[in-house]
């Protein structure tokens, strides 16, 4: 196994035995799931961890996994018609309370997905930005809102800041940040979950006026004609809002 995850025996037990002990264990039965685009069910991926890795799950076992982290084969999300619940449970307190500056790199992310409407069609924007200068550490843009977008731009924000231990990402009670795999990754790295409390959006106000700017200067100042278009532009924006314009670290 550890092999495999290439990581050293010691990182392995030390999070293996650590609050969320699926995590490790969770990586490998995605990566036969991804490597399945998604057509394995929990029996044919405890058969290709066997037969790719030689490791040994009990097919019970993977089934658990699978369904804490939401993984489901596509042809059964086709049949089921109910969306995703937050999981009351992994509801954390806020820890930012409104102080929205800070003195370094990776001290507090913000973290929030947002639509992009035209002509009755729409994408969805999930964006993490660092408090300390404002700028968009990573983004995603997808056809759904789902689980999926958070972790992919999750970890794309983990691959570009590497020591983010003592970090803490907040966010709103969305049922995305309180899913398993969200929470699982938060604390395999180090990171302190935060959220803001129901029904109090002034407490993501630093992205909450994110989305309004980005929105002003895409979508209200240009004469779009299609979804594709707002797309583009909406990434050439990002790139210009980190890279050229002027913005306030005092922005609330």
């Amino acid at each position: 196994m550890c092999a495999v995850l290439e990581i050293s025996k010691r990182t392995y037990y030390k999070y293996r035995n650590a609050e969320d002990f699926d995590y490790y264990d969770y990586l490998i039965i995605k990566e036969i799931f991804d490597d399945s685009k998604g057509a394995y069910g929990y029996r044919r991926i405890t058969e290709g961890l066997r037969v790719k890795y030689g490791v040994i799950f009990n097919h019970k076992k993977v089934k658990r996994i699978m369904n804490k982290y939401y993984i489901k084969p596509r042809y059964i999300k086709k049949k089921q018609n109910h969306g995703y619940k937050r999981i009351e449970e992994n509801v954390k307190p806020d820890l930012v309370k409104r102080k929205f500056n800070t003195d370094a790199l990776n001290k507090i992310w913000t973290t929030d997905i947002t639509y992009l409407i035209f002509n009755g069609k729409r994408l969805y924007l999930s964006t993490i930005l660092d408090l300390y200068d404002r700028k968009v550490v990573a983004y995603k843009i997808g056809k759904i809102n789902n689980i999926g977008i958070v972790i992919a731009t999750l970890n794309e924000a983990l691959a570009k800041r590497k020591d983010v231990r003592g970090l803490i990402i907040h966010s709103d009670q969305g049922f995305q940040y309180t899913s398993f795999e969200y929470k699982a990754i938060c604390e395999s790295n180090g990171i302190q979950i935060s959220m803001s409390r129901k029904g109090t959006p002034i407490d993501d106000s630093p992205m909450e006026s994110w989305h309004g700017i980005l929105k002003k200067e895409t979508l209200y100042n240009n004469n779009i004609k299609s979804l594709q278009e707002y797309q583009k532009l909406v990434e050439e924006w990002i790139i210009f809002y980190n890279t050229t314009r002027l913005k306030s670290k005092k922005m609330k």
